[in-house]
């Protein structure tokens, strides 16, 4: 990583290609007992599946200087998740170091869903349900933890979800990841999903919070009953042993014909430790995790495929396509914006398409690719062309 503190005058493509792969070395790969291998060759395979969106199979069926793709899956099939995991989150925590300094951050939470047809590996609770897309509603669920802000939108922790855990224990992991970064957080900004009293309360004992509620019963009901924006309180599981109270951001506003809609429309959000706020303040802070959107798009264009039923081997890809996505955010900044008052300015040309394709331009050399295919040593009937002759 020298070279991202004291880079040279020129960046290029094997440039690109050394930190990727550089970087997927720190991962853990143990491999067979007894089975020699090259991990450098293995992590060079998976990087150029990444970038090309490809399967191992694809990478390796055209390539010279790679193992089989049996071989390689072989030895990615070793990988020990919670080991994985945790090295993956303190890659992140150092990518974070580089660039975004002490100053506290807002960090949004979401879950990543990748759709899924095939079967469970081992158990049933490995496997999610979710919207239905594609003919499936099962998929493979993660949780990410995003950095607002706009020049360096790093991912900065990831853990994934099983079916038959409550949502806030993983909540509760990744606040762990969040812990170990190296800057304090100043607000986590979450979705409905996170709507439930025992991830509500994890969340607020980390940072102030805001996340909107999911309308139901008729308490809420009341509370939305209104013309005007104003801050309330909110009791979820009244009168339980679990009773929780909770600040409420009442946020009424006019649609103005968005969406060809009209009248008031009427928003609550759960605001812990922002009550020195107005309610539309409130919700003009939740609006800005909309960013996070943008950053699982990136994700999910550096994104190996497979077929594989090993959620550990899906949990590699995922964290690779991460890791991969924040190394672009790392160069654009450090590397080629251009520094002025206010801020670097950004390098409009270097989009995440621009730096796959010099990785795998990299790897083309690198790999040995077949730009070749077998002829059927038949050619073109004699007929055809006397035919065209005429």
């Amino acid at each position: 990583m020298k070279f991202l503190y004291h880079p040279d005058t020129v960046l290029t493509a094997p440039d690109l290609e050394s930190l990727a792969v550089s970087l997927l070395q720190e991962l853990p790969l143990p491999g067979v007992e007894d089975c020699r291998f090259d991990s450098g060759v293995i992590w060079e395979t998976v990087t150029q599946a990444a970038v090309d969106q490809k399967s191992i199979k694809a990478v390796t069926d055209t390539t010279r200087r790679t193992y089989s793709d049996d071989y390689t899956l072989t030895q990615l099939h070793t990988v020990p998740p919670d080991e994985l995991e945790a090295i993956v989150n303190d890659l992140f925590a150092q990518q974070a170091a580089m660039i975004l300094g002490p100053s506290p951050r807002i960090i949004c939470l979401d879950f990543v869903d990748i759709h899924y047809h095939g079967c469970p590996h081992a158990e049933a609770s490995e496997l999610c349900h979710t919207k239905p897309r594609d003919g499936t509603s099962q998929c493979h669920r993660y949780l990410a933890g995003f950095v607002l802000c706009r020049a360096k939108p790093l991912i900065v922790a990831v853990t994934p979800v099983r079916s038959d855990e409550p949502k806030s224990d993983a909540v509760e992991r990744l606040l762990d990841h969040v812990a170990a970064l190296p800057f304090d957080v100043a607000g986590l900004l979450a979705d409905r999903g996170f709507y439930d009293g025992t991830s509500i309360e994890r969340l607020d004992a980390t940072a102030p919070v805001a996340l909107p509620i999911i309308r139901r019963g008729k308490q809420m009901a009341e509370k939305l009953d209104t013309t005007v924006s104003y801050w309330t309180e909110y009791v979820m599981y009244k009168g339980s042993e679990r009773e929780l109270r909770f600040p409420l951001a009442v946020c009424v506003s006019y649609q103005q014909g968005n969406r060809e809609k009209h009248g008031l429309l009427v928003r609550a959000y759960v605001a812990c430790d922002l009550t020195d706020r107005t309610p539309k303040e409130v919700e003009a802070l939740y609006q800005k995790r909309s960013a996070i959107e943008t950053a699982f798009r990136t994700m999910r264009e550096a994104r190996a495929r497979t077929s594989t039923t090993d959620p550990a081997v899906r949990l590699l890809f995922i964290l690779v396509s991460f890791l991969l996505r924040n190394l672009w955010v790392i160069v654009r900044w450090g590397v080629l914006a251009t520094p002025r008052r206010g801020g670097r300015a950004l390098p409009v040309w270097f989009r995440f398409e621009v730096f796959r394709e010099w990785i795998d331009h990299a790897l083309d050399d690198r790999l040995g690719r077949k730009w070749e295919a077998p002829t059927n040593r038949i050619g073109i009937p004699a007929t055809y062309s006397e035919l065209d002759a005429g």
